[in-house]
């Protein structure tokens, strides 16, 4: 059995409404044979009979009637949807990627904003590193992502939307931490090698020579931070991941160079893709109603580098 047109209901529920072929053939302004040609080759198609003949009118047929109830809503829900995507209201789901640290610190206002503004969205959050969300991005896999620099560019539309400060982190057991070298061979503890903030730690460490003696890689910030504290190794993690993991007397920040602290966030999506529900979010985060970051207190100056070498500084948190 073929599937049945929007088209065959149509003439079929105006036949039934109007008791035969010529007032239901006025209505729709077509002739009648055709009328009654698409009337017959819906039978043909369902393999049934959808009217008596009752005193010169066309009546419906049992099987008639439970078409009819089925013609009437996937009338209506075609109607439905061709008023959706002629308007100007955003509906439907929006799938969207984001970093851990921006689903866990940033996105819970501007989520709840969008929500308040545009119920009729169901807003789909997946999480995973820069790398795998720009992939799920150009596969078509989500509409777009949050991610952060450095990530490839091509075929993607970026809006910056706020930065992030990067620290070291560490166990408090730990001996302070100035340079690369003073990390010598700790474990680095990251998320997987698409990350952006783990590929600017191991450039800082390979620029002044220097390597972790392994890495572990976890998938979760809850963890990275949990084995830290345990002493376990270092990570670089978002200052704004401390504020909410709720740790902060179990480890030391050690304060990172601003070429590798200073982050940027952006929201990024497929060159000239567009959608009602993606075109809202981006209004939302260019409008400036994003979380702003969480202003520092005022810190003092590093201490010098040795030769070569940038400095950190370390800051009990």
């Amino acid at each position: 059995m073929g599937t049945i047109d929007l088209a065959a209901l149509e003439i079929f529920k105006a036949v039934a409404e109007q008791g035969g072929i010529t007032k239901a053939a006025a209505r729709l302004h077509r002739v009648q044979s055709n009328v009654t040609t698409r009337v017959k080759q819906l039978e043909e198609r369902l393999g049934t009979t959808l009217f008596l003949r009752q005193h010169r009118r066309l009546v419906l047929s049992a099987e008639g009637k439970v078409l009819l109830a089925y013609a009437d809503r996937l009338l209506d829900l075609s109607a439905e949807a061709e008023a959706a995507l002629h308007s100007d209201v955003p509906r439907g789901t929006l799938a969207l990627g984001a970093l851990e640290s921006v689903a866990a610190t940033r996105l819970p206002p501007i989520l709840a904003r969008y929500h308040r503004a545009y119920p009729d969205v169901r807003i789909e959050l997946v999480t995973g590193t820069t790398g795998a969300l720009v992939g799920k991005v150009l596969a078509h896999e989500v509409e777009a992502a949050f991610v952060a620099e450095p990530f490839t560019v091509d075929d993607l539309d970026t809006l910056p939307v706020f930065a992030e400060e990067l620290v070291l982190i560490s166990s408090k057991r730990l001996a302070r931490i100035a340079t690369p070298r003073d990390i010598g061979h700790t474990t680095l503890i990251a998320f997987a090698s698409g990350c952006s903030y783990r590929r600017r730690l191991e450039a800082w460490l390979g620029g002044a020579g220097t390597a972790p003696e392994r890495v572990l890689e976890f998938s979760s910030y809850h963890a990275i931070v949990a084995c830290v504290a345990a002493g376990t190794g270092i990570a670089i993690v978002p200052r704004s991941v401390l504020r909410v993991a709720r740790v902060t007397g179990e480890i030391a920040a050690h304060a990172l160079p601003p070429a590798v602290a200073r982050a940027q966030t952006s929201f990024v999506w497929r060159r000239r893709h567009r959608s009602i529900a993606l075109d809202a979010m981006r209004r939302e985060l260019r409008d400036g109603r994003v979380a702003p970051a969480a202003r520092e207190p005022a810190r003092a100056r590093p201490r010098p580098a040795r030769r070569g070498v940038p400095t950190t500084r370390a800051r009990r948190v």
